[in-house]
C-alpha cells in the first residue's frame, strides 16, 4: 500500500508539476523593452519575440529581423543588425536568461562593442482617466450659450 502511495504521489507531481513549471516560464514571447549598458550611455531599444514549440526565436529587434533560440530560460539570439550611430552592419548577439521577477538580463556583443543588457516588457499602456466634460452637449440657452 506504501508503495502505491508514492506512486500515485509522483504521478500527481508530474502531472501538476509539469503545467506549474510551464506556467512559471512563460516564456518570451510578446514586446520587450531593452536597456543596454555601453561606455557611452545607456541604449535602449523596443523588441518583439515570437517562440515557436522547438524554441525558435523570430521576430523584431527595432527594424532588424531577429533569429536565435530559447529553451530553459535561456535566451541566444545572433542576427545581422544595422546600427546608424556605429555606421556598420554586424552580427548582433544577445545572450541572457529570464531571471525571477521576468525580466531578461545578460551580455551583448556588436562590433568592437559589449556590455551588459536588462529587458523588461513594457508596462500596458493606461488609458487617459475620463473627463466629466460633455463636448458634444448642448448649450443651456439659459446661460447665455447659442444652442447647437
Amino acid at each position: 500500500m506504501k508503495r502505491f502511495l508514492i506512486i500515485a504521489a509522483a504521478m500527481v507531481f508530474l502531472v501538476i508539476g509539469r503545467p506549474m513549471a510551464q506556467a512559471q516560464d512563460a516564456g518570451i514571447s510578446g514586446k520587450w523593452h531593452f536597456v543596454l549598458e555601453t561606455p557611452g550611455g545607456d541604449r535602449e531599444v523596443d523588441a518583439d519575440f515570437t517562440v515557436d514549440a522547438d524554441g525558435n526565436v523570430t521576430g523584431k529587434w527595432g527594424n532588424s529581423d531577429v533569429a536565435g533560440t530559447y529553451k530553459d530560460g535561456k535566451l541566444a539570439l545572433d542576427f545581422q543588425f544595422t546600427s546608424e550611430e556605429v555606421g556598420a552592419t554586424a552580427a548582433m548577439k544577445i545572450d541572457g536568461k529570464l531571471n525571477e521577477t521576468a525580466a531578461l538580463a545578460g551580455d551583448w556583443a556588436f562590433t568592437e562593442y559589449n556590455g551588459t543588457y536588462k529587458a523588461t516588457r513594457p508596462a500596458a499602456a493606461v488609458p487617459p482617466p475620463a473627463s466629466d466634460a460633455k463636448p458634444n452637449a448642448p448649450a443651456d440657452p439659459h446661460q447665455g450659450g447659442a444652442a447647437i
